[in-house]
């Protein structure tokens, strides 16, 4: 049961990584036009929301994977927000 919780703990760290290639997209094209605000920012709220159950949580794998996701899909929306603005 352990090398699941590591694989699991592994995969929570590496999910929220997809971001990057997201983030480096706007910067390269220089515009998040093809992304919602409302999406963005439903995205983040909810991930806001949920964080304070992952950090009461017992569940390293829950807490690791909402920590990073909240770190990586924060800099979605600063990229998205400051890029979408020079859309404009």
């Amino acid at each position: 049961m352990k090398i699941f919780k590591i694989i699991s703990l592994i995969a929570a760290v590496i999910l929220p990584l997809w971001n990057i290639p997201l983030i480096l997209r706007i910067i390269k094209r220089k515009s998040s036009k093809d992304l919602s605000l409302y999406w963005v920012f439903g995205v983040w709220t909810c991930l806001l929301l949920m964080f304070p159950a992952a950090v009461v949580s017992t569940d390293i794998v829950w807490k690791v994977f909402n920590i990073v996701n909240i770190v990586m899909f924060s800099l979605v929306v600063v990229v998205a927000v400051l890029y979408h603005k020079s859309d404009k």
